[in-house]
């Protein structure tokens, strides 16, 4: 399915030295199985746990077109790293999500199907809606994730139903002009995107997505998937 479309994924990361391998190799299967375009950029801020390091080898083994590391000195923050990557990349989409494990890659291509079935502006993982979820939250966060989207929802009508998510699929030019107008940092910083795309009546796409906290360390991701992981990861290794 060429049309010349090209998804850039934008991974912040912080000492995620132990969750970075993983996570692009799942990127790359499911990009390399649904056959888009693509490119992973890593933007570590600093992680004093050697992230970029691990983050080197993996360009090694899967090629400087797909990896690019573009690192910063110091903890800079979500919004800016954003900014930062996005201008080094070359897709017409980009993707944003966490390089903690807890948005799975296997819902990108979901997203890209959504995507262009409404021609969406941008489309947003949703854990309130459909078969969506969130796992390894206490009560207490849960509700206060809920009772945080469901004030915007009140106050704001912003016409999408995960505002806090930050797994997420832009049209380029849209992300750059909604990052421009951006004004908060951190947790605010994914609702405000989404409430600005309202102002600017950018349509919104939603797709149900679980949402996994990092609290669980190895029990994220199934059993299979570690051992194929594995596999794969040493098939990599006497490849290359």
């Amino acid at each position: 399915i060429d049309n010349g479309d090209k998804y850039s994924v934008l991974l912040p990361t912080y000492n995620e030295r132990e969750n970075l391998p993983l996570i692009v190799w799942l990127l790359v299967k499911y990009f390399g199985e649904s056959g888009y375009k693509y490119e992973i950029i890593v933007i570590d801020d600093g992680s004093p746990d050697g992230t970029l390091e691990i983050a080197q080898q993996l360009q090694g083994i899967y090629g400087e077109d797909k990896i690019l590391l573009r690192p910063r000195a110091k903890k800079l923050g979500l919004g800016t790293a954003y900014i930062h990557g996005m201008k080094h990349a070359t897709g017409n989409f980009i993707i944003i999500m966490d390089a903690d494990l807890s948005h799975h890659p296997k819902f990108i291509p979901e997203f890209i199907e959504k995507q262009r079935e409404g021609d969406y502006d941008l489309v947003s993982g949703t854990r309130y809606r459909g078969n969506g979820g969130v796992y390894g939250w206490d009560l207490r966060r849960k509700l206060i994730s809920r009772g945080a989207n469901f004030l915007t929802q009140v106050l704001l009508r912003p016409g999408a139903s995960d505002l806090t998510g930050s797994f997420r699929l832009y049209k380029k030019e849209v992300l750059e002009s909604l990052v421009e107008r951006c004004v908060s940092k951190g947790y605010v910083f994914q609702m405000e995107m989404i409430v600005r795309a309202r102002q600017l009546n950018y349509t919104v796409g939603e797709v149900p997505i679980s949402f996994v906290d990092r609290v669980y360390g190895e029990s994220k991701l199934g059993g299979n998937e570690i051992v194929s992981f594995a596999k794969g990861l040493l098939t990599l290794f006497a490849t290359t």
